[in-house]
């Protein structure tokens, strides 16, 4: 008969971790986790959480024998883990950044028709490169190609990954080993370090700068170009402006140049939009058509930004020149599936009835709230949220200006409201703010807003449809 081990600090943690059950043992009371999640899967997590409670109990020095958990206890611990390994990385936030199209929140939100589209496409076979006409295979950029001609009036049109991508696949295809003239004022560079310059060496072609930051002159394109001249490019610089003495070169005068010396002209418009956004009060960007109309022979843009659609970069031009860059072996690296064909084309569609995007298309109708809807929005919230947070903030109405997006239209300002919350003087607390802000992003849906001049902002623009589940979720919130 073995006798009991000394009462000894080291014997004790030994005990605990000879106390530990079997993997054997907890596997017998598993079955409703591993009907769940299966017998393998739960028999990992079990042996890793064993592991490291044995480890535990033989680490720590303040442990006792009743510290050991038990096969119940055990099962909770794998059932909680299994929980977090299963929650999607990618969530559901609230942006109450001020900023519409926010890249790093995932830019436009689809309208309901795009939704129910994509869902179509994943659950069922489609005729993403069928023809039904003639049974044989077909081209997967002609379930948009009409829409986009039609609401462009370009001959034909491609679609790529991204709007880079689109600037890559346009210049690849028309200038490589060739130079391609751009006005030095366009050379512009948009989030995540995508230069203008940049893309165009990838592209294997060369940029000849022509004229000066602040002006350029159509005789500054006239005499840059040369024998290996293969595109005349101009970019539109959505993202910031250069005011005093400036001069650009309009559009159709390029174009007029390029039809005299046989060298096509290629815009890109970077944001893009389909109409005039003068009508809803905002400020005017060029349109895709109206680029079309000054005689561009291929312009580029964006689908998730003004555009209020899937990510997704948008080619249309001349006929014979799409189907060249249709020819690149790059086309394929670059192309679109099925879901994101399934968001375009309906996105594409509403816009036939301009005059009621602000109704039926996500983006519009956010980017053109009224600002009297945000400030009755903020006198319902205002009492539930300094309920949630106590004395230990200050929380308060405030007029703000939102902006379409960091990298579309950034210094278009909208006017907007919301709250502001100023830590309370009265309590010492370290770091306020910052504490306050994580708190808000971990919330269970997270909300991320922004911190100016030592005030915590929650602009409500975007807080659209979603308003119960944001206050239902206040009590969660644990500065």
């Amino acid at each position: 008969m073995t006798s009991a081990l000394p009462d000894t600090p080291a014997n004790t943690l030994h005990r605990r971790a000879v106390y530990l059950p079997s993997v054997d043992k907890v596997l017998q009371e598993a079955d409703p986790l591993i009907e769940h999640h299966g017998r393998s899967r739960i028999l990992r997590a079990v042996q890793s959480l064993l592991s490291e409670l044995r480890t535990a109990a033989l680490t720590h020095n303040e442990a006792k024998d009743e510290d050991a958990p038990c096969i119940n206890d055990i099962l909770k611990q794998v059932e909680v883990r299994l929980a977090q390994q299963d929650s999607s990385k990618l969530k559901k936030m609230f942006n109450l950044t001020g900023t519409v199209l926010h890249t790093n929140l995932g830019r436009a939100l689809l309208p309901d028709v795009a939704v129910q589209a994509v869902v179509d496409a994943m659950t069922s076979a489609s005729n993403l490169e069928f023809d039904l006409e003639t049974g044989k295979r077909g081209d997967r950029d002609d379930l948009v190609e009409e829409l986009l001609c039609e609401l462009t009036g370009a001959e034909a049109a491609t679609i790529v990954n991204n709007n880079a991508a689109a600037v890559l696949l346009l210049l690849n295809t028309m200038a490589m080993g060739k130079e391609v003239i751009v006005s030095r004022g366009e050379l512009v560079e948009i989030g995540g370090a995508f230069r203008i310059p940049d893309i165009m060496q990838r592209a294997g072609a060369t940029l000849r700068e022509t004229g000066s930051t602040n002006r350029t002159h159509l005789a500054d394109y006239r005499n840059a170009i040369q024998a290996d001249t293969a595109l005349l490019m101009k970019v539109h610089c959505s993202n910031y402006v250069i005011t005093g003495f400036t001069k650009s070169v309009e559009l159709n005068e390029i174009t007029a140049l390029g039809r005299e010396r046989n060298i096509p002209t290629a815009v890109d418009l970077g944001s893009g939009t389909l109409i005039d956004l003068e009508q809803f009060g905002m400020v005017r960007e060029p349109t895709v058509r109206e680029a079309i109309e000054a005689g561009a022979d291929l312009v580029t843009f964006s689908g998730d930004k003004l555009l209020g659609g899937p990510q997704a970069g948008i080619i249309v031009g001349r006929a014979d020149l799409i189907a060249q860059i249709k020819r690149n072996p790059l086309k394929r690296a670059l192309r679109v599936g099925k879901i994101t064909l399934a968001a375009l084309e309906p996105v594409l569609a509403l816009y036939r009835s301009p005059e009621l995007l602000t109704q039926r298309l996500t983006t519009m109708r956010l980017l053109t709230r009224p600002r009297t809807e945000m400030q009755q929005q903020a006198e319902t919230l205002i009492p539930l949220v300094q309920l949630a947070l106590g004395d230990a903030y200050q929380v308060q109405a405030a007029e703000m200006s939102s902006q379409v997006g960091s990298g579309a239209l950034p210094v278009d300002q909208l006017p907007s409201f919301g709250i502001k919350i100023n830590a309370n003087p009265a309590h010492k607390l370290s770091n306020p703010l910052g504490r306050l802000e994580k708190a808000f992003r971990q919330l269970p849906r997270p909300v991320v807003g922004r911190i100016a001049n030592e005030t915590f902002l929650l602009d409500l623009r975007c807080l659209d449809s979603d308003q119960q589940e944001f206050i239902e979720q206040l009590a969660f919130l644990k500065p």
